[in-house]
């Protein structure tokens, strides 16, 4: 399988294509889609101690023979540590589950009551080598502001909704103007709201000789975002991954740019105010 590689703000490299684990089930179903995804050249999992699968990715890992220091990891802070103020706790309990003395990525989940604190903490953690780069998920730019006000170390990361039907025109151009790589959760539009068969993909697609998926994950590829789509399908996660021998052209960007209607499909980040 062919990726390609983006480097983070601190010269960490980080697989531009992912295996994300939202919403697959804890258990055998996430340690399964984790050894397919390695086993079909991925080297980039995305989960949260929120998914309740942490364990489960480790075990896919694990299941899967390729070793660690060749795999990228993500996981996440969960709100219910950051508002308790037990980020050092969480983080912890995070290492241990996915049995590993580093995590490649870590990031504070949602930007909840106590998520300055909680970032301070993993600045710490940071600076001791538990994690190779820290970062933030659904931050908005007046969050990114305070952790900057703050003196806080740059976010490597900030992980957002973001697919053709939302766009993130501004979060998305000043996370990336402050050095602040994008990585899109919910790329192919979110279950419930999925866009691989929306005509104007499904248009291209046809074009292409590609399914709707690869499509979407092409336009986040050349967009420059990271991108982690997820499935528990073998042959899928496989299909996912063959996005790097063709490209879009302009047509199809302009195509795809109409698409966009501002309106998110799942949760504001405002709500915690």
């Amino acid at each position: 399988m062919e990726n390609r590689m983006l480097t983070l703000n601190n010269g960490v490299e980080i697989p531009q294509l992912g295996l994300g684990v939202f919403r697959s089930e804890p258990g055998a179903e996430t340690a399964y889609a984790v050894s397919c995804a390695l086993e079909a050249g991925y080297r980039h999992i995305d989960t949260a101690a929120a998914y309740r699968n942490e364990k489960d990715v480790a075990q896919g890992i694990k299941d899967s023979d390729v070793p660690r220091s060749e795999i990228f990891i993500t996981s996440k802070l969960s709100t219910e540590d950051i508002r308790a103020g037990n980020a050092q706790e969480g983080a912890k309990r995070s290492l241990g589950n996915l049995q590993t003395d580093y995590i490649d990525l870590y990031l504070i989940h949602w930007p909840c009551p106590g998520y300055a604190k909680a970032y301070e903490t993993l600045q710490r953690l940071y600076e001791e080598k538990k994690f190779r780069a820290v970062g933030v998920s659904n931050f908005e730019v007046k969050h990114l502001d305070d952790l900057e006000a703050r003196g806080f170390v740059t976010p490597a990361v900030n992980q957002i909704e973001l697919h053709p039907t939302f766009r993130q025109k501004t979060v998305k151009p000043y996370s990336e103007g402050k050095g602040i790589l994008i990585e899109a959760w919910s790329p192919l539009g979110g279950r419930d709201f999925l866009l691989v068969d929306h005509p104007v993909i499904a248009g291209i697609a046809q074009k292409h000789g590609k399914t709707g998926a690869q499509i979407l994950i092409r336009w986040h590829i050349e967009d420059g975002n990271i991108v982690i789509p997820k499935s528990v399908k073998k042959d899928r996660i496989k299909e996912n991954a063959d996005v790097f021998g063709f490209a879009l052209d302009a047509e199809d960007m302009a195509k795809i740019a109409a698409m966009d209607t501002g309106r998110r499909s799942y949760w504001d980040p405002n709500r915690w105010e």
